[in-house]
């Protein structure tokens, strides 16, 4: 019997070492590093001759460069959106256009030549190439306005962008070792290292290291393969455009005045002798006319003189609010057009002898927000050659007016107006304060918070308010839509109105007034026969509530929208302020 076992023992002996043998051979092949090599080609996504891979700070982009006639060039969008948004793209002519604090840079597409200002210069590549709907920029063009360096290596393409600067933490390797696409001796192989090879300490962890090579590849190191980290100092000798501004030394105190026909230029006198202490009148003469960016034009030499002599300096409004059929994407996406704009406003600035220009462009769609942007940073470089100070009107800050990118008009423009109002408007669905304590505070808020600096910001203050009408609905709950759960029961309309006529109102419908504290302002609500009536009042008080916003924020001023609606009084209290800021 036993000598029957021996045979049966010895083979599951025999099985038992195989199994151990098997299981052995996973772990030692499960430790062995594996030797294969990465294919570059594949790891940078790089499919044919002519494109190349863009490596920013150590980051791989999904956009891919493109390599023409041993040049690298990257597309637009890139550019604008990654490394320089001061690049503007003209579609519609085909012009690439970059602003300096001096000078418009021009360079039309598939073309050598570029201008600054008037001066022609010559490049030994095309500097712009369009390619079907795809624009690109040589990267050496770009390198000339940005703070940037850059490498380009072959096989695969591959150009490696860097813009930030600073002290980077570096290693060099020990022993030869490799660069692994992940965190693991399993992992491929992207590059073979030797001993002293440097690399780029990127994110550390306990037994790996995340490192760049100096050719752009980027990947794991064990740690132990690593010798002592260095710190380095990296910069770039670039020179940043310095942009300075026309800004007043005395607190501004302005007032916008509604000129819509040249008789009304003739009550200028009136006007100030109404207002105290103004320094800066602003009446809206011109506006855009057509669709080639001419302008109409109600100005009076004779009313810049009288101004002048009473120590006023006049900034002329331009809207784009008056002619309907005017459209203003087609003028400011058009650089022929959009110059042609500014060169009328320039001209007409010079030939009234105007001490500046206050930009008023409302209702814009955001499709034309890199056109505003340019025409604000051209007109600003005109305004800046012959003396003229800018000013650009701006809403509050909000999510759907983020395209009028009111830190990069700061930089161009010497002053933006925040016109804090419009809370509640015409078009509004429910009744409420033109402009209640806390909006006007967020939106002294936002302004700062956008990077605008304080020294530019003019507070914009309303003297009108509205008095809102809710007039009862015929329904009765019995017809479909006076059952639904939505249902209005009345109309509400509104008219903008004058403080002092406010006041009339309330007086003869014989109605009290409430001081609210957290809306700034004192309230009001009448009946009369099935309307009632609701006003939020701009008096003395509540200008004072915000003119303490404008002090506590440091302000350059107040500009209040519009003479001739305020109450006389109103002016002693904003003298206060504007004396004090």
């Amino acid at each position: 019997m036993k000598k029957k076992l021996i045979p049966v023992i010895a083979v599951l002996i025999l099985i038992f070492l195989v199994l151990v043998g098997i299981i052995i051979g996973k772990k030692v092949k499960e430790l062995m590093p594996s030797n294969e090599q990465q294919d570059l080609n594949e790891y940078f996504a790089v499919a044919a001759e002519d494109e190349a891979a863009i490596i920013l700070n150590y980051d791989l982009a999904e956009e891919k460069a493109l390599f023409k006639d041993g040049i690298i060039y990257l597309n637009f969008n890139y550019v604008h959106d990654k490394l320089n948004d001061r690049f503007y793209w003209d579609a519609n002519e085909n012009i690439l256009l970059y602003t300096t604090s001096a000078n418009v840079v021009k360079a039309s597409a598939d073309s050598k030549d570029y201008y600054i200002g008037r001066k022609k210069d010559t490049k030994t590549y095309k500097i712009v190439l369009v390619n079907v709907d795809q624009t690109y920029i040589a990267l050496d063009y770009v390198a000339q306005y940005t703070n940037l360096t850059y490498e380009h290596f072959e096989e695969p393409n591959r150009v490696l962008l860097k813009t930030k600067w600073g002290t980077v933490k570096k290693s060099p390797v020990k022993r030869k070792t490799q660069l692994r696409v992940d965190k693991s001796v399993k992992s491929n192989i992207l590059k073979d290292l030797t001993k002293d090879d440097v690399l780029t300490k990127l994110e550390a962890a306990d037994e790996w290291t995340k490192v760049a090579t100096e050719d752009g590849l980027v990947g794991f190191v064990q740690n132990k393969r690593l010798g002592t980290e260095i710190e380095e100092k990296q910069s770039h000798d670039f020179e940043e455009d310095a942009f300075l501004h026309q800004l007043r030394d005395y607190p501004i105190n302005m007032g916008w005045h509604q000129v819509t026909v040249p008789e009304a230029n003739q009550s200028i006198a009136n006007v100030l002798q109404n207002s105290k202490g103004l320094n800066v009148i602003s009446p809206t003469w011109f506006y855009l006319n057509d669709n080639d960016g001419n302008i109409a034009n109600l100005a009076s030499a004779d009313y810049v003189k009288y101004c002048h002599n009473q120590g006023v300096e006049v900034w002329g409004l331009v809207s784009n609010l008056e002619n309907k059929d005017v459209s203003t994407t087609e003028v400011l996406t058009h650089t022929s057009k959009r110059e042609n704009l500014e060169n009328q406003i320039i001209a007409a600035a010079i030939q009234y002898g105007l001490d500046g220009i206050n930009v008023d462009f409302e209702a814009l769609e955001s499709a034309v927000g890199e056109g505003f942007i340019q025409f604000i940073r051209e007109l600003s470089l005109k305004c800046d050659g012959n003396g003229i100070v800018l000013s650009v009107d701006n809403y509050v800050s909000s999510e759907y007016t983020k395209f009028y990118d009111r830190q990069e008009q700061s930089v161009f423009a010497d002053y933006l107006v925040v016109m804090a109002y419009d809370e509640h408007y015409a078009g509004s669905k429910e009744s409420g304060s033109v402009a209640s304590i806390g909006f006007v505070t967020k939106g002294a808020d936002d302004i700062l918070a956008e990077g605008v600096p304080a020294e530019q910001v003019i507070l914009g203050i309303p003297f009108y308010t509205r008095v809102w009408s809710e007039k009862l609905k015929g329904g009765n709950g019995d017809d479909v839509e006076s059952a639904s759960e939505d249902y209005v029961p009345f109309e509400l309309s509104s008219e903008a109105v004058g403080m002092q006529s406010a006041q009339r109102l309330m007086e003869v419908n014989g109605a009290e007034k409430t001081w609210l504290e957290d809306i700034g302002q004192f309230y009001t609500e009448y009946v009369n026969g099935d309307t009632t009536y609701k006003i939020w009042f701009e008096d003395v008080r509540s200008v004072e509530e915000k003119l303490k916003v404008m002090t506590s924020h440091g302000f350059a001023g107040a500009s209040f929208w519009k003479l001739g609606l305020e109450d006389p009084v109103v002016w002693d209290t904003i003298l206060k302020y504007i004396n004090r800021s």
